[in-house]
């Protein structure tokens, strides 16, 4: 008995032990991050605003390379009746078009300024089970990349400020 809980505390042990050492403790994005801006720069190099001028979201970065992105448009329309199993059609193309979320997991490399980010699910599903890969730019706890062009030739641009502790 005794060696069985002996055994069995030295494979937890092991296990914690484990999981502590793949942390990567100087990865710069591991955090909570407020969404400040969310444009896209058109083929012209005009850069808009894509989700309003004051878009609500944030990002969560966690040391073991887990992550969650949302982006909401600032004035989003309501269902009038109420019932999201019961919209309009333009009531679900709003929704659809007025929010941008995923998850999955996150890897980075600081000496080329690259996140790659392997996206589990989305709210647009052409990017679930994607890998993307997206330069980044950070300083003074303001983070911003680039997201692949959209068809039309826009491509969104993320802006995000540290949460402090």
């Amino acid at each position: 008995m005794t060696a069985r809980i002996l055994s069995l505390i030295a494979t937890l042990a092991l296990a914690v032990s484990s999981m502590h050492a793949q942390v990567d403790t100087t990865n710069p994005f591991v955090g909570s991050w407020k969404l400040i801006a969310a444009d896209k720069l058109l083929p012209d190099g005009t850069r808009v605003a894509d989700y309003g001028t004051q878009p609500h979201g944030m990002a969560i970065f966690t040391a073991d390379g887990r992550m969650m992105i949302e982006v909401f448009r600032d004035v989003r329309g309501k269902f009038a009746g109420n019932d999201r199993a019961k919209g309009t059609f333009d009531e679900y193309k709003d929704a659809a078009l007025s929010s941008s979320c995923s998850f999955g997991t996150y890897s980075v490399d600081p000496t080329t300024s690259k996140v790659t980010m392997k996206i589990d699910r989305s709210t647009f599903p052409n990017y679930d089970d994607t890998t993307q890969v997206r330069a980044y730019q950070l300083k003074d706890d303001i983070l911003s990349w680039r997201v692949p062009a959209r068809p039309d030739g826009s491509i969104p641009v993320t802006v995000l400020r540290r949460i402090a502790k």
